[in-house]
Formats: structure tokens, sequence, C-alpha cells
């Protein structure tokens, strides 16, 4: 494949499917990680991507909190996405939760009898070509920023649908086990996904424990599995088995 070839369809591919790391990029175009590093030296002198650890964005996406979160603890993020994934029965219906880790669980849900209810922009771009997959989109306010959709009208809808697992982000967990969030806007749509699920599964990679975050948004008495690749410490572990959260670690 000719080089301008090849950086085409990576900044096809960073456009439309949103940050992507070395390997996944080679994957794609069938060439080695070394030819793709090459690339992307070539294409951020040209000002048509920025490189970042382990891969690159956008140029149009510099300035964008989603596309720079997406790229942290990437390996981490589809370690607990693919265990989530495997908890998921075909025939369910499945919430998910604004943030990069969901739409990490988005990409291991392909060709899955699924229906999928989300406000998480990401997760639709990723699943509405999926002819197995049904979405629900909930409605709101653009939250241009991180790519989802917020307000009164969200949490509206919410109160209309039933859910058999919510897939539930995080800002932090605390050591009494408490889910925190950094922005008050999302709190209240993340309790009414809560209400509106049989269970509630929180995915909350290393970076969580504790995390950041203000506002907080339940107890551990309102999850029911944990799937994280954090070491269990002991102060943490002990309030979400207090709670009889189930932990599973990857």
């Amino acid at each position: 494949m000719l080089p301008q070839r090849r950086h085409e369809l990576i900044l096809r591919t960073l456009r439309s499917e949103g940050p992507a790391g070395v390997q996944v990029l080679a994957e794609r175009l069938g060439v080695s990680q070394a030819t793709v590093r090459r690339d992307l030296v070539e294409l951020d002198r040209q000002g048509r991507l920025t490189r970042v650890h382990g891969g690159a964005v956008a140029a149009e996406d510099l300035d964008d909190p989603f596309a720079e979160v997406a790229m942290v603890r990437v390996e981490a993020k589809d370690a607990v996405a693919e265990r989530a994934a495997e908890l998921i029965k075909d025939g369910e219906a499945v919430l998910l939760d604004i943030g990069t880790t969901a739409h990490r669980l988005a990409r291991k849900l392909h060709g899955r009898s699924l229906t999928v209810i989300t406000s998480n922009l990401m997760v639709y771009e990723e699943l509405k070509d999926d002819q197995e997959v049904q979405i629900v989109l909930l409605g709101g306010v653009l939250r241009r920023s991180y790519h989802s959709l917020v307000g009164f009208l969200t949490e509206d809808n919410l109160r209309q649908v039933h859910a058999d697992r919510l897939f539930l982000g995080t800002s932090g967990v605390r050591p009494t086990g408490q889910v925190m969030d950094t922005t008050a806007v999302e709190v209240p749509l993340k309790r009414a996904m809560i209400a509106a699920a049989d269970q509630v599964v929180l995915l909350a990679d290393v970076g969580k424990f504790p995390g950041t975050g203000i506002a907080k948004v339940c107890g551990p008495q309102d999850i029911d599995v944990v799937i994280t690749n954090a070491p269990a410490d002991p102060v943490t572990a002990g309030a979400l088995r207090e709670a009889e959260v189930e932990v599973i670690e990857v």
C-alpha cells in the first residue's frame, strides 16, 4: 500500500472512530506497527493529526476532553470492557453510561442480538451500522465536550425504559465504596440509570481508586458488581464486601 493511501486511511479512521492506538491502526491497514509509527510521525509533522502516548488523535480532536481521556490506560479499559461483555446474554437490554470505558465496551458488542440504551454518542456512532444491535438513543441537550446528551429530557427518557444491566462509569471510587463524579450535570442521569436497571455493573480501572470527583453518585449498596484491574486495597475491598458487591478483577 502506498504511503499516501495509508495516510488517508489513518486519518479517516481517526475522524470516524476517534483516537486509535498503533496496534489497532496496524491491524486495520495490514502493515507493521513500525510502519504505522513512521506514518504517525509524518502526519504529525504535517499537522494533520497529533501523536499521543500509544497512538494518535485527529487534529480536530485536540481540544476534545473525550479524545484525551480515551487514550489513557487503553489496555486496562479494554480488559475491563472485555470482561463486562462476557456478562451480557443475547437478547438483553443493556444501558451504557457515558465515558470512554463504555465506548470500549460497545466495541465488544458488534454482531450481538442486543438492545443498547445510551446517551453516549460515541456508543451510538460505534454501533449505528450494526443491524444486529437495536439502539435506543436517549434524548437531551448535547454536551459537546464529552459526546453525551444530558438534562431533564434525558432523565425523563430514562424513566420510560428498563434495562437488564447498567454498565456505569465513574470518576472515582472512595475507600468507603462511594461512587463519585467530577461533573454535577451527569450525577442525576447516573442515578436515573441506576433506578432503570435490574443489575448495576461499575466499570472502574485502576485509575479510579480513589480517582476524582466532588459529587456522590451512589453508595456501594447501589452496586451489584465492580469490574476492575485494580489490586484490591483492604479498605475499599472491605467496604464493597460489606455491601455484598461482587468484585471481578481482570
